[in-house]
């Protein structure tokens, strides 16, 4: 059996397909989020940018993300926590029953306040297969970046934290982006210094006016401004999750984010294994094998 692999998010989509073991045999990408397809068009959309992969014989489609949420395809309600893969698999929401279907996501209701994620907790199990981890703290930078704790390859709870999108707000509508370059490399010295800055007792409000005086003094140049604030940020998340020295963290994401949490991280003297969009795939691949019964045309 082979498998259409598709991670369908709010803005774009990607795909690969997936040999009997799991390999992309080929992979592609699409500007097509949920928010640019009209309702009722997910089919259309989906056999335009994939049809000739699932023309193929013995070919399933799972998919992941956001397809499946109240502005997606499909609704398929969240998989309360704790969680494993079987949970997942039997809360699956079919939309061709043995040849498409949709991964739900996991929610968090242990707390006073519920949290959520779509897409995420498939990249988990990807990881978890990918390492051989079955316990342990798994990191997922983005817009909205996801700390999950995972014990006995469950994923136990986890906590949301906006900091992607509070880095834009602020280097683009605030006050801050008059002054930094939010275009610039990464400044790796600067970066941690606002890592630093993070931790020392203030709140994040405060420390934020910093990025706009740093500047105003002279202290610091427009893109060592962007690095500062960055690490600001994500300190901000490390400041509230209590990392310490020899604690094996799993890091999942784009490369370029990736790497700035990374370097965050095990400034903490934590040690960090970091993967792409090979957990996605292996994910959704792990999942398909309990999901899809292979046909007998026999």
């Amino acid at each position: 059996m082979q498998l259409v692999a598709i991670d369908w998010g709010t803005s774009s989509l990607r795909g690969a397909l997936l040999d009997a073991r799991g390999k992309p045999l080929e992979e592609r990408s699409h500007p097509r989020g949920i928010l640019s397809v009209p309702a009722g068009q997910f089919p259309d959309v989906l056999q335009e940018l994939f049809g000739d992969w699932l023309l193929q014989p013995d070919t399933r489609c799972l998919i992941s993300g956001m397809a499946g949420s109240k502005q997606g395809w499909v609704e398929a309600p969240y998989c309360p926590c704790p969680a494993g893969a079987d949970e997942v698999g039997r809360a699956i929401a079919h939309i061709e029953p043995g040849r498409i279907a949709i991964v739900p996501g996991l929610c968090d209701m242990q707390r006073e306040v519920p949290d959520v994620m779509r897409g995420e907790e498939v990249q988990i199990f990807g990881a978890m297969a990918l390492t051989g981890s079955r316990d342990g703290l798994f990191v997922l930078p983005g817009t909205h970046s996801k700390w999950a704790t995972v014990r006995q390859g469950r994923v136990t709870g986890f906590r949301t934290f906006m900091t992607g999108e509070f880095y834009a707000l602020l280097a683009q509508h605030s006050i801050l982006g008059r002054t930094l370059d939010a275009a610039a490399p990464l400044d790796e010295a600067t970066f941690l210094q606002g890592v630093t800055q993070s931790d020392n007792g203030q709140s994040l409000l405060h420390n934020a006016f910093g990025a706009r005086t740093l500047g105003l003094f002279d202290r610091l140049q427009a893109g060592e401004l962007a690095s500062y604030l960055s690490g600001l940020l994500i300190g901000e998340e490390l400041r509230t999750q209590s990392t310490h020295a020899g604690q094996d963290i799993v890091l999942i994401g784009a490369p370029a984010l990736g790497e700035r949490y990374a370097l965050a991280l095990r400034s903490t003297g934590a040690t960090v294994r970091t993967l792409g969009s090979e957990a996605t795939w292996a994910g959704l691949h792990a999942l398909s094998r309990s999901i899809f019964t292979p046909r007998n045309d026999a």
